[in-house]
C-alpha cells in the first residue's frame, strides 16, 4: 500500500514541476579531421599559449602553459571559429584529466604532432548500438 502512495506522490510531483528541457546549442562544425574513423588516436600535442575559459560545457578550460592531447580538428565553416577537440594533460591538472572538449585552435600551439589528422568525419552522433 505505502508503494501505491508513493507512486501517486511522485507522479503528482511530476504534474506540479516544470517539465526541463535541454538548452538549444548552435552545431560548431559539420566536419571534423580525425586521425582514424572513430577520432579516438590522438594528432598531436598542443601547449596553451594563453588561459582561455570554457564558454559552455562542450568547451574545456586551458591555462597558459598546459599541454593538451588534440584527438580532432572541427572543419572551420563560414562565420564560426576553429576549435579542436583534446584532453587536459599534466599531474598539475589531474581535476581535468580525461576531460575531452573543444577549445580554441588559436590559443595553442602544437609541440609535436603524432600522426595526420586526415579522416574527415560527420559531428553527427552515431548510433553505437550493434544492430
Amino acid at each position: 500500500m505505502t508503494r501505491v502512495y508513493l507512486v501517486v506522490l511522485f507522479l503528482c510531483l511530476g504534474l506540479i514541476c516544470p517539465l526541463v528541457t535541454g538548452i538549444f546549442m548552435d552545431k560548431l562544425a559539420s566536419k571534423k579531421l580525425c586521425a582514424d574513423d572513430d577520432c579516438v588516436y590522438t594528432i598531436s600535442l598542443a601547449r596553451a599559449e594563453e588561459d582561455y575559459n570554457a564558454s559552455d560545457c562542450r568547451f574545456i578550460n586551458i591555462k597558459k602553459g598546459q599541454l593538451i592531447y588534440v584527438y580532432s580538428k572541427l572543419v572551420k565553416e563560414k562565420d564560426s571559429g576553429e576549435f579542436w577537440a583534446g584532453s587536459v594533460y599534466g599531474e598539475q591538472y589531474e581535476d581535468h584529466m580525461g576531460t575531452v572538449g573543444y577549445f580554441p585552435s588559436s590559443l595553442v600551439s602544437e609541440q609535436h604532432v603524432y600522426q595526420e589528422a586526415n579522416k574527415t568525419v560527420p559531428t553527427t552522433v552515431r548510433n553505437l548500438q550493434k544492430a
